[in-house]
């Protein structure tokens, strides 16, 4: 069955079998529906291990170096590029959102786009914190962002 799934994303994605391999076993220990993971990967980073934002965001995921910090101390930019280090640290986050929000994964969706002062400050002025980000994203997606 997994190979299944990974052959599938493969083909889906254009991506190679080890990558696909690493996010569909990463985004599954980690608590994410693979579906949404893949779905990440590829608006973050269209699967480039050496995507940097203009903000430093960094590797698949777009993880903050600051972030990545909470989750594993000391860790340095260059071993972000790492893919399933990134990929890991990006999908703890992302699961510790959904949690955080009570499973709300458009919410979730929102806080690991724009941060989490960005979307209580549109919430508590009463606005909607939504940029569209959550949207394309979960387009058409059925699941429900996590996997127990």
């Amino acid at each position: 069955e997994r190979a299944g799934r990974v052959m599938r994303y493969s083909s889906r994605y254009g991506i190679g079998a080890d990558l696909a391999s690493s996010i569909v076993d990463v985004s599954s220990s980690e608590g994410i529906d693979p579906e949404l993971a893949f779905r990440l990967v590829k608006l973050e980073s269209d699967f480039n291990t050496h995507a940097t934002s203009q903000v430093g965001a960094i590797g698949l995921t777009q993880v903050m170096p600051a972030t990545a910090r909470f989750y594993v101390k000391g860790i340095t930019r260059e071993k972000l590029y790492d893919p399933t280090t990134n990929l890991r640290i990006g999908f703890r986050y992302l699961s510790g959102l959904v949690k955080e929000y009570h499973g709300d994964v458009n919410l979730a969706l929102l806080v690991y786009n724009r941060g989490p002062v960005a979307v209580e400050r549109a919430r508590a002025e009463g606005d909607n914190p939504s940029n569209g980000y959550d949207r394309i994203l979960t387009k058409g997606y059925r699941g429900k962002g996590t996997v127990e």
